[in-house]
Formats: structure tokens, C-alpha cells, sequence
């Protein structure tokens, strides 16, 4: 153990300047013994710190560390456990409680007691030892007795410096006088005993020749003693100051004491009355409302742009103060409660006050418009229609109010209503819904006059409105009809006039309407559409900025059709004490208000779209385009805004009314019948697609919806197709060929003509159709005028496909020679011409004039004439060789014929 003390105190205490007094060898209780010590230490510079210190081996074990140290003050309770029995279990009260169990209870004993003179000398303050036998307090352990040092450190009994230390190092000088020593007796290490003996003579010799020095010198030792007793007395003395010096060094150090405990609150009283000044100025900085900005909440002028200004400074500084992150506590200062309240007062306050005042803005401003709306030339009465103002409204301009003076007068609120909207959203909500109330009164009767003004110009200015009357704000018409059932083909030259159209799906027929009546109605509904989208734009923009609502905020999803329905105006948002939480997000609030505030578009469109439908189905037409146009444009600004969603549902419309319309052509096309008496010529629902894909090609270049138009023409070229063939086998006055021919020629025509890319392959078949057609046509006519020739040479070659020789069909008897020459003589050149003159006017009679196909049929009879001339000619030289039997007429007399018959006809 001594060595173990000898190497702590070189390797650990003296290079921290402390001195080791006791050690005890120990391990925690109750755990896997793993050995540590327990060291009782002190420094050794003033004042005078005692510590207990944890010193464990290494985890290589070659060296010790400091692993915890305590001090001594901190100890409060020292339990021995058994002050009777012998226990090597011990406890120190720290912090906590620390349990130990020493190697032996002889250590155990000396640390204790150790611990007990340490306290009672430099601690004031007493450590209570608990089940620690009374005389091991009071006597030092013999152990301790024997381990006195002779050098270095002194007894712990001895009073200045303790030490119980029983190992002390030679210094270098006694370590040389040793080897001198040793070294002038040669047996020195061989025979200790000896050697032992001989330094044990001369100790002796040494004494007995200082004894005799003594005793020779008698006098010097009297005055040595009496020198050494007034010594002793001196040393007496100044013990005796020393320990009244150290009395006053102690009472010098309890006062040094006091004065670093007061130095310490003094401190500690700055430190907390800088915090707390600091808490001062925070909530003084933070939660002070200057005097201006409090007049002005209460008595600001909300009506100038400099009271406006003024109380949104006002407001902005009211909502900072309110908002000011509180430090912890703070909230239960009465104080900070007295200024929230107070706060919250202004807050109602002015919120009150804003409320009130921008609701007397949007009466003002509704009955300003109201007025002037009223006072407009145009402006229709509620009950119906004046009929006595008719020329005040035909006159009226086609445009929507201009609101813009009302946005920019509201406009300068836009930072106080988001400011209400943050402190108050009840107050924020009732103005809302206030104001789409107002606006919504306001914007129907403007749109409702101004789908009228639309209305009586297309129908009052027209020819429409001499047959039609406007009743009512809806707009309805009424006046004679004439439902199209039947289709009655007449004569080329009157059939325009006489039929209806095909395309006509309202009450009037195609004769009432023209191009320039279409070009109206084109216009006047793009001027509509050209009025309102502005309109809308506006407005949104206006309720985004104005009641602070994110207009381009994402939203995923596609673009639904139809908006939210708003019962009473209400939003769709919940309250949790007083808290608004949002239902859906503000886009869906900004369509919601323009949903309500523009109820009136979607259903006035409509009508008018049924107005527009019903005065000329070939309307549908122009709104699809224009309608298409507006929605795309619409949704590249926003797809899920209220215009895009409303002019959306409204070409939902405008594509039924437009596939209603193509069906109802394939419909009548189906229901068509021809007359018995006259003959068919070009079908009317040929012509009158030809006018419609004209049409159509004009007004759907470059549109949006080409795709919906292609879709239209194939179903209803098809349904051409069809119809033309059901009315060509139905026909007896003109013949099945003629009608095919002349009507797939003019779709061919009309086709090639407008050059319609997905009718490129029915513009083919058309084609196919006219040729196949008018072949059989030709070939068919031509055999009437050489009927009893035809029959003669059918015969012969009949008779060459049973196998007879081409040569020796002269020798049959109905087809000899003389037969051949009989039927020539039946058609000589004039009996040819007639023929051919008769056929001419037959095939006039059968053709029309309209098409002008008569000059390509009788081209074509004059070729299939030739081919068969010569077909009977080269029947004549196989069959009948050297008989020299010609025909009467030759190639050129054909040619003849022809163009005489043609140029006088």
C-alpha cells in the first residue's frame, strides 16, 4: 500500500499541487468488484481546498487516472454502518449516496478517521458520522501511528500539515555517502552482518567521543541550555503571536468570506436588474401604441386618402402589438393583460367602425350604378318589354358598364380589409357576403339589359323581327312556323325555292336568312362574349386584390365544370372560437363569389344561345367556333377560374345544339321523298351540303374545334351517300344511273373544291360512283337507236362462245349473209341520225340543267358509238371475210351526226 501512495503522489497529487493523506483500496457495493481508491487530499497552497478524490487503474493497467473528485464541504453524512462489529461497508453522502466496500476494515477505519480530523480542522460546517465508533474518532488508529513519516509531511495528530506517509526517499547526498561508504569496506555487500556490526562499533566509538566532548565542554553546554531555554521561552512567544495572528487571519477570512457572499448577491442583483430592464423595454417597445396611431383607430377619417393611410398604419401597428411573441410569464403580468385588453378593445373597435364604413361604400356605389343604370336609353323595364322605346334600343350600344372607377374607389381599403381579415374574419365574411349581395343585384340587371339589347338586334333590325315579337325579358319568339316533315323534289329551276332546308333546325325556313343575317349574328355574339370576358376579369382581379384572395395558387386536379352552389351566399369555412377554418382553398372562394355574383351569365347565354339556334340552325356553327375560342382562351389565362368554368358549361351547349343539328340533317335525309311527275336532277340535301360545308370551311378556318367538324362531315357525307342511293332506287321518272350520276358527280365537285382533307377518301368514291355510273348509263341508252343491230351481233357472239368458228357463222341460217345484210338496211344514215337525235333528247330530258353534265354524257355515247361501230365492224370482217358487207354509215358520219344533233340542240 505504501508503495501505491508513493506512486499517486508522484503521478497524480504532485503535479496538481496536493498531498495525499490517507488512501483507502475500495469497490461500489453491490456491482462487479472492479478496485478503485479512495483519497483524502489537500492542497497545498492557501486556503486550504480538502477533496476526496476516485483515482482507478487504466484500462492497460500500467497507470492510474483521476477519474471524480469531491470536495469536502460537500460532504454531508459519513455512515461506518456497525460501530461495533467490524464491517468493511461505508457510505458517503454527496450529491447522492455513494456506496463502498474497502479491502479491509483496518483501512476503512483510518480513512474515516482521517475524514474526521480534516473536518474538524478546516471545516466549519460539521460532517455527521453515523454508526462510527466513538473512540475511533477520538484516537488516531495505530496504524496511523506507525505510518508517522520522518521528513516530508508530518503527523496528522502533530496540528499544522498531516501526513501519514511510512516510506521516505533518500536525497542524492545521503545516497553518495552510502556508496563512499560501502565502497571502503570490501564485504559491505558479501556480509552484511558484518558490515552491520562494524558501522555499529563506530556509532558507538562516535558516541562515547561526543559524550566526552560533551562532558569536557560543561560550560558551553550550561550556556548552550540556559541560551536553549531562553530559545524555548522565545519559541513560546511567538507561538503565542502566531496564534493570536491566526485567530485574526480566521476572523480575517470569515469576513473575506461575507464579503465574497455579498459581492456574489450584488452580482446576482445586477445581472436580474439587467434582465429584468431588458423585460421592461421589450414589452415596452413591443407593446406601446403610439398616441397618433390610437386617434386614428378611434377617429380616423376613413373617406380621404390620408385618413386611409393614416389607419392602415394604424391598423398594421395595432395587429404588431397583438401579434408580439410573449416571453414565458409575461402573460401574467397584469400589466401585459391591461394592454391585450386594451388592444382587444381597439381592435373591436375599429373593426366595427371599418366594417360600418365599407358597408355604406357598397350602398353608395350600388346606388350610384343603380341610378345611372336606370337612367341609360336602353334599360328595359322588368315586366316586359316597351314596345314604344324599340327605336331607343335598336340604337343602343352593344357594351357592358364600366366598373372600374368603383374597383379603384374600393381599392384603397384593399390593406385594411386584410388586415380585418386577420383580426376579425366574422366582420371579414359579413362584408363579403354584403357585398356580393349588392354586386349581384347590380350585375343582373346590367347583364339582363344587355342580353336584351343583344336579343332585339338580332331579331328587331332584321328581317327575322318583322316576323317575330320580343316578349318579356326572356326573350322568347314566337310567330308562324312551318314544321319540315317532307322534302318534294320539283323541277330543277323552281327546287330552291320551293324546298325547305335541310339545314334549318328552327321554325323559319332558309329562304329568310342570308349571308350578310349570319354575319350579323356572328358578330353581335362575339361582341356578347367580347363584353363579358373583360367583365369577369375585371371583377376577379378586383376580388382578389380587394379582399386579399391568392388568384395563382396550384391547384391539382382537372378544371371542374360546374361551381360550387352557395346557399345565401354563405362560404364554405367552419368556426372554432372565432378562428376561421378553411373548407377549401381561396380559388374556390374567388369562383364561389364570381359563381354568385355572376349567377345571371350562364342561364342569359343560354337563352341566347337558344335564340341564336332557333332564328338559323347554321348558328350553331359560328357559336362553336366563337364559344371554343373564348374557353381556350379562358383556360391559358386559368383553367379552373369562374369565366373558363362558365363559358366551358355553356360549349357544352353549343356542342349539343351543333350534334343536334347534324342529326337532324341525317334525320330529314332519312324522311326524304321524291315525286313521281317530275324528274329528280340534283338532290336538295346535296346542294344543301355543299352549302353547308362552304360554310362551315369559312367559319371553322384555323378554329379550336376542327376536330368536332370533321366528326360532322363524315357522319353526314355518309349519310349523303345512303340517301342518294335510297332516293336513285326509288326514282321512276329518271333513271337509277342519271341520279347517281349527277349527284356524286357534284359532291366529287364540290369536294375537289374545298379541298376537305378527312373527305379525301368519300371524295374518291364519290368519283368512282359518277364514272361506274355514267358508263352504265351510256352503254345503257346507246342500245335503243341500233336495237335490231345489236341483237344480230349479240347472236353472232353468241354463237362463237357455243364453239362455232368465227368463219363459219355466216353458214347458220339466222345469221347468214342476207340476214346481216337485212338488218343493216334497217338503219342507214338517216334512220342512224334520227336515232341518235331522239336519244339526245332523251338524255335531255334526263339530265339536268343545274349540273350541265349533258355535253359530257353525249361525248361519252359518241365514243361508246365509235367502239361498238367498230366492234360490229371487226365482228363483220372475222365472220363474214369477203362478203364485202359494210355498214351504211361510217366513222366519220357518227362524228357528224353528233355534233349536228348537239350544236342544234
Amino acid at each position: 500500500m505504501t508503495a501505491i501512495k508513493h506512486a499517486l503522489q508522484r503521478d497524480i497529487f504532485t503535479p496538481n499541487d496536493e498531498r495525499l493523506l490517507s488512501i483507502v483500496n475500495v469497490c461500489k457495493a453491490g456491482k462487479k468488484k472492479r478496485n478503485c481508491f479512495l483519497c483524502a487530499t489537500v492542497t497545498t497552497e492557501r486556503p486550504v481546498q480538502v477533496n476526496v478524490v476516485k483515482v482507478k487503474k487504466s484500462d492497460k493497467g500500467d497507470f492510474y487516472k483521476r477519474q471524480t473528485a469531491w470536495g469536502l464541504r460537500d460532504l454531508a453524512v459519513v455512515d461506518a454502518k456497525d460501530a461495533v462489529k467490524e464491517n468493511p461497508e461505508f457510505d458517503l453522502h454527496f450529491d447522492k449516496v455513494y456506496k463502498w466496500v474497502a479491502s479491509s476494515t483496518v483501512e476503512k477505519n483510518t480513512f474515516i478517521s482521517c475524514i474526521w480530523k480534516l473536518n474538524q480542522r478546516y471545516l466549519r460546517k460539521k460532517i455527521d458520522f453515523i454508526n462510527v465508533s466513538s473512540q475511533l474518532l477520538e484516537e488516531l488508529p495505530k496504524v496511523a501511528e506507525e505510518s508517522v513519516p520522518s521528513g516530508e509531511n508530518q503527523s496528522v495528530t502533530g496540528g499544522d500539515e498531516e501526513s501519514v506517509d511510512e516510506y521516505q526517499e533518500l536525497n542524492a547526498r545521503e545516497e553518495q555517502d552510502i556508496e563512499i561508504m560501502m565502497e571502503g569496506c570490501e564485504y559491505a555487500i558479501s556480509n552484511a552482518e558484518a558490515f552491520a556490526e562494524k558501522l555499529s562499533r563506530e556509532l558507538q566509538v562516535l558516541d562515547g567521543a561526543n559524550i566526552q566532548s560533551i562532558m569536557a565542554s560543561e560550560k558551553q553546554v550550561n550556556i548552550l541550555m540556559k541560551l536553549l531555554d531562553e530559545a524555548l521561552k522565545e519559541v513560546d512567544q511567538i507561538e503565542l503571536k502566531l496564534s493570536s495572528y491566526e485567530e485574526m487571519l480566521q476572523s480575517v477570512k470569515e469576513q473575506m468570506d461575507q464579503i465574497s457572499e455579498s459581492n456574489h448577491l450584488i452580482h446576482l442583483s445586477n445581472t436580474n436588474n439587467v434582465k429584468l430592464l431588458s423585460e421592461i423595454e421589450f414589452l415596452v417597445n413591443h407593446m406601446d401604441l403610439a398616441k397618433g396611431h390610437i386617434k386614428a383607430l378611434q377617429e380616423g377619417d376613413l373617406t380621404s386618402s390620408r385618413g386611409i393611410e393614416a389607419c392602415t398604419n394604424a391598423a398594421d401597428a395595432l395587429l404588431q402589438c397583438m401579434n408580439v411573441a410573449l416571453r414565458p410569464g409575461h402573460d401574467m403580468l397584469q400589466a401585459v393583460k391591461q394592454q391585450q385588453q386594451r388592444f382587444g378593445d381597439l381592435r373591436e373597435q375599429f373593426a366595427r367602425r371599418l366594417a360600418s364604413h365599407l358597408n355604406s361604400v357598397f350602398v353608395h356605389q350600388f346606388n350610384q350604378n343603380f341610378l345611372q343604370l336606370c337612367n341609360r336609353p336602353y334599360s328595359l323595364s322588368v315586366a316586359g318589354h316597351d314596345q314604344s322605346s324599340t327605336l331607343a334600343q335598336h340604337s343602343a350600344e352593344l357594351t357592358l358598364p364600366n366598373h372600374h372607377p368603383f374597383h379603384r374607389d374600393l381599392l384603397r381599403y384593399a390593406k385594411l380589409m386584410e388586415w380585418l381579415k386577420n383580426t376579425d374574419y366574422g366582420k371579414y365574411e359579413g362584408l363579403t357576403k354584403n357585398y356580393m349581395d349588392y354586386l349581384s343585384r347590380l350585375y343582373e340587371r346590367e347583364i339582363k339589359d344587355f342580353f336584351e339589347v343583344a336579343k332585339i338586334k338580332m331579331t328587331g333590325t332584321t328581317r327575322e323581327g318583322k316576323k317575330f315579337g320580343l316578349h318579356g325579358s326572356s326573350g322568347k319568339l314566337t310567330g308562324s312556323t312551318s314544321s319540315l316533315n317532307k322534302l318534294s323534289v320539283q323541277s330543277s329551276g323552281s327546287r330552291r325555292s320551293q324546298s325547305s332546308s335541310l339545314l334549318d333546325m328552327g321554325n323559319m325556313s332558309a329562304s329568310d336568312l342570308d349571308v350578310a343575317d349570319r354575319t350579323k349574328f356572328d358578330k353581335i355574339f362575339e361582341q356578347v362574349l367580347s363584353e363579358l370576358e373583360p367583365l369577369c376579369l375585371a371583377e376577379q382581379d378586383f376580388i382578389s386584390k380587394f379582399f386579399k384572395l391568392q388568384q395563382h395558387q396550384s391547384i391539382s386536379g382537372t378544371t371542374t365544370n360546374e361551381a360550387e352552389e352557395m346557399d345565401g351566399g354563405t362560404l364554405s369555412r367552419s368556426y372554432t372560437s372565432g378562428v376561421p377554418q378553411t373548407i377549401s382553398s381561396e380559388k374556390d372562394m374567388i369562383r364561389q363569389m364570381m359563381t354568385k355574383i355572376f349567377r345571371c351569365i350562364e342561364p342569359e347565354l343560354n337563352n341566347l344561345i337558344a335564340l341564336g339556334d332557333k332564328i338559323d340552325s347554321f348558328n350553331s356553327l359560328y357559336m362553336l367556333v366563337k364559344m371554343s375560342h373564348h374557353v381556350w382562351t379562358a383556360q391559358n389565362v386559368d383553367p379552373a377560374s369562374f369565366l373558363s368554368t362558365t363559358l366551358g358549361n355553356v360549349l357544352v351547349t353549343v356542342k349539343r345544339n351543333f350534334d343536334k343539328c347534324i342529326s337532324n340533317q341525317m334525320k330529314q335525309m332519312d324522311e326524304v321523298k321524291i315525286s313521281k311527275k317530275s324528274k329528280v336532277g340534283i338532290l336538295p340535301f346535296v346542294a344543301e351540303f355543299e352549302e353547308f360545308a362552304a360554310l362551315a370551311e369559312s367559319i371553322f378556318k384555323n378554329a379550336e374545334r376542327r376536330g368536332d367538324l370533321d366528326k360532322a362531315y363524315t357522319k353526314l357525307i355518309r349519310a349523303v351517300f345512303v340517301s342518294v342511293e335510297k332516293v336513285a332506287n326509288e326514282s321512276q321518272k329518271t333513271p337509277r344511273d342519271v341520279v347517281m350520276m349527277e349527284n356524286f358527280h357534284h359532291i366529287f365537285a364540290t369536294l375537289s373544291r374545298l379541298k376537305i382533307s378527312c373527305l379525301e377518301a368519300e371524295k374518291k368514291e364519290a368519283k368512282q360512283k359518277y364514272t361506274d355510273h355514267l358508263q352504265s348509263y351510256v352503254i345503257y341508252s346507246l342500245g335503243q337507236p341500233l336495237e335490231k343491230l345489236n341483237h344480230f351481233f349479240e347472236g353472232v357472239e353468241a354463237r362463237v362462245a357455243q364453239g362455232i368458228r368465227e368463219e363459219e357463222v355466216s353458214y347458220q341460217l339466222a345469221f347468214n349473209k342476207q340476214e346481216l345484210r337485212k338488218v343493216i338496211k334497217e338503219y342507214p344514215g338517216k334512220e342512224v341520225k334520227k336515232g341518235l337525235d331522239n336519244l339526245y333528247k332523251k338524255v335531255d330530258k334526263h339530265l339536268c340543267e343545274e349540273e350541265n353534265l349533258l355535253q359530257v354524257v353525249w361525248h361519252s355515247m359518241q365514243d361508246e358509238f365509235i367502239r361498238q361501230y367498230k366492234h360490229f365492224e371487226g365482228l363483220i370482217a372475222r365472220c363474214y371475210p369477203g362478203s364485202g358487207i359494210t355498214m351504211e354509215f361510217t366513222i366519220q358520219d357518227i362524228l357528224d351526226y353528233c355534233s349536228s344533233i348537239a350544236q342544234s340542240h
